[in-house]
């Protein structure tokens, strides 16, 4: 199938048989997020939100997902009361996270509980997207790492921090970057690689050609068409191999 046909055929495909938001709380904090249920699910996929937060943009990833033939739980990072209106408000609640690795794992934990409580499968991929391509990268990197098996970043950030390395031992990653993402650089990408090769991990890389920051955003500035269209073709077959029938 042309890329341009898959495109369309993923966005006008069938309703999920179940979308609904889903609350829940970590640590007495309220959540919300997202569950879109395919009807004879052949996976499942837990999607980590970019740095504005579980939007419409994660339940509409859900939906396209579930009509696929995955179910699709997006989680919530940040919580109902913290604003992220604002790049400010947006740095503050990213930067809090990256501050506290355990934190972090405790509510990627959260949600992956949520997912699966909810699944009828337990065959996992994680996903994300910018943030969430950091934050999924961390799960890899965690006790976490063998819930999934396979692990995705869409224009996510790739840097390992001060005091975490790979063991070689994580499932496989893929990695969607865009050549003119001027927020990771085309050496973080080399960086990762060097690091994915001394450890040993299984990792693919794809890059697209003049694709900036945060190209996958339906209407935004940065959105670019062919590469998101091929990003999510490689995913799709990502998705495949890790979750076969």
């Amino acid at each position: 199938m042309r890329l341009g046909s898959f495109f369309a055929a993923a966005m006008i495909a069938a309703t999920p048989s179940l979308a609904e938001d889903v609350a829940y709380t970590v640590d007495g904090n309220s959540f919300t997020g997202y569950w879109a249920a395919a009807e004879q699910p052949r996976g499942l996929v837990l999607i980590v939100h970019d740095w504005d937060g579980m939007t419409g943009y994660e339940r509409q990833r859900a939906d396209m997902l579930a009509a696929m033939g995955y179910n699709a739980f997006a989680l919530d990072m940040f919580g109902d009361e913290t604003p992220t209106e604002t790049v400010d408000h947006r740095r503050a609640a990213t930067g809090a996270l990256y501050g506290d690795r355990g934190r972090m794992r405790a509510l990627l934990r959260a949600g992956a509980e949520q997912a699966l409580a909810r699944s009828a499968t337990t065959d996992m991929v994680v996903m994300g997207y910018c943030f969430g391509g950091a934050v999924a990268l961390e799960m890899a990197r965690s006790d976490m790492a063998d819930m999934a098996r396979g692990y995705t970043t869409f224009h996510g950030g790739l840097s390992t921090p001060e005091g975490q390395s790979w063991d070689g031992d994580e499932p496989p990653i893929l990695v969607l970057h865009g050549g003119a993402d001027t927020s990771i650089t085309m050496q973080d990408v080399a960086t990762f690689a060097t690091e994915m090769e001394a450890a040993g991990n299984t990792y693919t890389i794809e890059v697209y050609s003049g694709a900036p920051h945060a190209f996958t955003v339906f209407g935004s500035g940065r959105y670019q068409a062919r590469a998101e269209q091929a990003s999510w073709a490689a995913f799709s077959e990502f998705l495949a191999s890790a979750l076969p029938e």
